[in-house]
């Protein structure tokens, strides 16, 4: 019959460890090196201005014009209907440009994911077709991220359930 203390010394028999090697002992140094290394590289070259949207211009839409928040700057966009109303199709009319913009649509208050935006050509601009889902809240701040090559604007508008 086997004790405790031979069984407890049996499993440490078992569960032993590789000796730590002169070849084992170099290559953890090595990683730690590489890994200490790219952290600091990582650290020292950070750039906090490489996000998308700190460059772009952001508007307050209304139905006649999209007003920049930074300049007043009135900028070509309108949105139609105004105001803006959940699980209807909403229109929204970008004036004086050549190439037709790209764009999608998101939840500013909580993310209801990310709503996509088709452009038609119109002889008055573009004109982008799109319908935002009802929140549970009365009124919902949505945000549309519009890329013109390398211009980009953010038209903030509000819709109500």
């Amino acid at each position: 019959m086997k004790t405790l203390t031979s069984v407890t010394w049996e499993a440490r028999k078992i569960m032993a460890a590789e000796k730590l090697t002169k070849g084992r002992f170099i290559q953890i140094i090595f990683l730690m090196t590489v890994l200490v290394t790219a952290f600091v590289w990582r650290t020292v070259t950070y750039d906090e201005s490489e996000g998308g949207s700190i460059n772009a211009e952001t508007c307050e839409l209304t139905a006649e014009k999209c007003i920049n928040t930074q300049s007043n700057k009135s900028l070509k966009l309108s949105l139609s209907p105004y105001p803006a109303v959940a699980n209807q199709i909403i229109e929204i009319q970008i004036h004086n440009i050549d190439v037709k913009p790209e764009a999608t649509v998101e939840g500013v208050n909580m993310y209801m994911g990310i709503i996509p935006v088709t452009f038609e050509k119109k002889p008055e601009g573009w004109v982008g077709r799109f319908s935002v889902p009802e929140c549970m809240h009365d009124e919902m701040q949505w945000a549309i991220n519009i890329n013109q090559g390398k211009k980009k604007i953010i038209a903030v508008f509000t819709t109500k359930k």
